[in-house]
């Protein structure tokens, strides 16, 4: 004899699918890309949302603006996730502005690979990425906690980390790098959600080959011969990530935790 379903599950699981209705959530480094895209699906399931932004300005505006144009409420914060008070005030302004944070994606990460940084020594490319991606989640990941540990219906934390992570990525030093960084995000998140468990879920995103600045820019004979490494035989968007991010963040992924969602088109290890 079949089940009857539980009370909301519909909500949670029908045609239109995942809702953030009357939640609120944080996402770092909003002002483009993947950031930006996380931020509008949010939006559009219903969330409010609090974003930061480091030195893009003119577009977490943008970005604000557009959620707005949701018909949803929006704060904007400046924020390097490389320094720890910066991001004990923002948890405090955070709680005090919404009263709560149900939500907080850790998306924030340095930029190596484009424009002035791309010239970096391989040193100085790696202590940037384990300043930000990796001890900027972390850091952010225990100011989290300490706010959803106060709200009775605790909360979501989601990481970004990066499929490559689980086979070692490409050759070449920028794999290395990211592999040291994004390995000790994935790895951190799943200790962390065991120790938070059952008040906390704690999630992490593996995006793949996603259609970013970084793709632009590639030479289009080696950007031809990724594609063609792909089972489906093309780049993602920046919405296929954020789409996933908003079923981690909802109910309707009530029973995940620990686990890293792979974006990637197929791909695997």
């Amino acid at each position: 004899m079949q089940a009857a379903p539980q009370e909301g599950a519909g909500a949670a699981h029908g045609a239109a699918g995942p809702t953030l209705a009357g939640k609120v959530v944080l996402i770092t480094g909003a002002s483009s890309g993947i950031g930006r895209a996380i931020a509008l699906a949010c939006a559009e399931a219903g969330a409010d949302l609090a974003l930061t932004y480091r030195a893009n300005r003119r577009g977490a505006d943008d970005t604000a603006e557009r959620v707005r144009g949701h018909g949803r409420r929006v704060e904007l914060y400046s924020v390097d996730v490389a320094d720890e008070p910066a991001l004990e005030t923002l948890a405090t302004r955070a709680r005090d502005a919404f009263g709560r944070v149900d939500v907080w994606v850790n998306n924030a990460g340095a930029d190596i690979l484009t424009g002035e940084a791309s010239r970096l020594t391989w040193v100085e490319k790696l202590d940037r990425l384990l300043a930000v991606d990796l001890r900027g989640t972390v850091v952010a990941s225990w100011k989290a906690v300490a706010l959803m540990r106060a709200q009775p219906a605790g909360g979501v934390i989601l990481n970004v980390s990066w499929d490559h992570v689980l086979g070692g990525g490409a050759k070449g030093g920028y794999a290395e790098v990211f592999c040291a960084a994004k390995g000790g995000v994935y790895s951190f998140s799943r200790a962390l959600a065991r120790s938070v468990a059952p008040h906390i879920r704690v999630n992490v995103l593996g995006p793949g080959w996603i259609e970013t600045a970084y793709g632009e820019s590639l030479d289009p004979t080696v950007k031809e011969r990724i594609t063609r490494s792909i089972p489906l035989g093309r780049w993602g968007s920046a919405q296929d990530v954020a789409y996933a991010a908003v079923y981690l963040a909802s109910d309707a992924a009530s029973y995940v935790t620990g686990q890293m969602l792979m974006i990637n088109g197929g791909g695997v290890v």
